[in-house]
């Protein structure tokens, strides 16, 4: 069984995966899960062993169709009020030529204060739940309003339009990941980081992923399994 064969059958048993995007991107790996299977237990490995921001994805398509913003989308549309927002528009990310896809931030509305691992585990099933129910648009949006309030402690990440050609960055490589699994389409992910200050190297994570039998795939592998995937 080849890498992305077995990375796929964890992500269908709910394990986690490790995921390294590129030398010459961000040269970081994130812990990846799909949101339909995230637990406290997940979350608490992430937030002790991978040290980074937990987001979860959302696919454009559905992004757009619900009405979920990328966030500087809603910096840059209310920048007369506030003109800060405007220069600290993000046009400078150094390892990436389009726009952040960090979206809105959200908790789940039974719980308390909406960061903890308990908290944070239902806010991120729940969204996975709803968004990608069998209903009509508006029906998925009440019950977005009914049972989420933003802004929370789950930041959310909405994927380009045509994911791995415009932007190949973690939420793109999860998603499509998620997707060739056969789960629903939404990654819940974390760096991680290393002691030094900086990202945890290459070389370390495959060591942990070795002790603690993860599966470890690049975003090479990925880009060329969604292409065949895709034909």
């Amino acid at each position: 069984m080849g890498n992305i064969e077995r990375a796929i059958e964890s992500i269908k048993r709910g394990e986690i995966v490790l995921i390294y995007d590129f030398d010459d991107r961000e040269r970081e790996t994130d812990m990846t899960i799909a949101s339909e299977f995230i637990t406290p237990e997940a979350l608490k490995i992430m937030r002790k062993d991978a040290g980074g921001l937990i987001c979860t994805t959302t696919p454009y398509d559905i992004a757009k169709k619900i009405g979920l913003p990328f966030m500087s989308d809603v910096f840059w549309d209310d920048r007369r009020r506030y003109p800060l927002l405007e220069a600290m528009a993000p046009t400078d990310i150094p390892y990436d030529k389009t726009k952040s896809s960090f979206g809105i931030t959200i908790n789940h509305r039974k719980t308390y204060t909406g960061i903890t691992d308990n908290d944070r585990a239902l806010t991120i099933k729940e969204y996975s739940r709803i968004i990608f129910q069998n209903k009509s648009i508006e029906d998925i949006r009440k019950d977005l309003g009914k049972n989420f309030r933003s802004p929370g402690h789950v930041h959310l990440l909405n994927t380009s339009e045509v994911p791995l050609k415009t932007r190949k960055g973690h939420t793109e490589l999860a998603s499509t990941l998620m997707i060739m699994a056969g789960v629903k389409p939404s990654a819940t992910i974390c760096e991680m980081m290393g002691d030094d200050g900086n990202s945890e190297k290459k070389e370390v994570v495959k060591k942990y992923a070795e002790k603690h039998r993860l599966v470890f795939v690049t975003g090479d592998e990925i880009i060329e399994s969604w292409e065949k995937f895709s034909e």
